[in-house]
């Protein structure tokens, strides 16, 4: 950072990004991040979901991390929640996989069948 134009653009940079946690959006993804779910990439799966949301411009999406939500063995756990839409969890996700399902179910809406645990 060599001036306060620098700084400004770090700025814009840091508050767009932070629009992906933002209450206001449309759909909601949730992580399960119990001790279980970081042991099997849960991290790793959050990362990939924020890098692809980045990387596409969709910022009307919150992102949010949860405990252990009781399915252990089909770990990490991801739900996708869409409004007027039921929640879909997704398991064994990777980060591959959770790429796929930001392009897949949150742009295309089209869920993926194959990976679903389970929808309420």
């Amino acid at each position: 950072m060599k001036s306060l134009e620098d700084l400004r653009r770090i700025r814009e940079q840091t508050l767009e990004s932070m629009k992906i946690r933002d209450n206001a959006a449309k759909c909601k993804i949730v992580v399960a991040m119990g001790t279980c779910g970081i042991a099997a990439g849960a991290r790793e799966v959050m990362s990939a979901i924020l890098d692809e949301l980045n990387k596409r411009g969709i910022t009307e999406v919150v992102v949010t991390q949860t405990g252990c939500k009781g399915l252990c063995e089909q770990e990490p756990l991801v739900d996708v929640c869409k409004p007027d839409q039921p929640t879909v969890t997704y398991g064994y996700v990777t980060p591959e996989k959770a790429r796929t399902i930001v392009a897949q179910h949150l742009v295309n809406d089209s869920i993926v069948g194959d990976w679903v645990v389970k929808t309420q």
